[in-house]
């Protein structure tokens, strides 16, 4: 999509804020309206969110994180947690996220990541239905 975008063959997308549309962005080969995180990004302050511009309803902070499989131990789930709470609190890491456009939670939980998978299902449910989008 992205290069569809850069070479004029879409009028518009929703794509993901990374370092890359970032840059696409700041040298003016794309051009970022709005971005749906509730607050403005560390990153690029100056981009409007999109309730700034009129859609309050399109708000959403998308999330990344490690995933496992369903029965995965209570162990090793807690030495994944351990883990990347070790990798956020290292201040290049950090560095690298805000820059890649993402925000940094170093406190946060396997429960409060699963919290918000959920309420990013929630979130995008209707739309899938409503297009009816299929796994193939």
């Amino acid at each position: 999509m992205m290069a569809d975008l850069i070479g004029g063959q879409l009028a518009m997308g929703v794509i993901a804020i990374t370092e890359q549309s970032l840059e696409f962005h700041r040298s003016d080969k794309l051009r970022i309206l709005a971005v749906t995180s509730p607050a403005p990004l560390v990153a690029a302050p100056d981009l409007p969110t999109v309730a700034d511009a009129g859609f309050p309803d399109l708000s959403n902070q998308s999330t990344i994180g490690p995933v496992a499989p369903a029965r995965t131990s209570k162990a090793i789930i807690e030495q994944i947690a351990q883990a990347t709470r070790a990798a956020l609190g290292e201040r290049a890491f950090q560095q690298k996220l805000v820059e890649s456009g993402f925000e940094v939670s170093a406190d946060t939980t396997p429960e409060k990541y699963r919290r918000s998978l959920e309420s990013d299902i929630a979130f995008w449910a209707p739309v899938v239905k409503t297009l009816g989008l299929k796994i193939d």
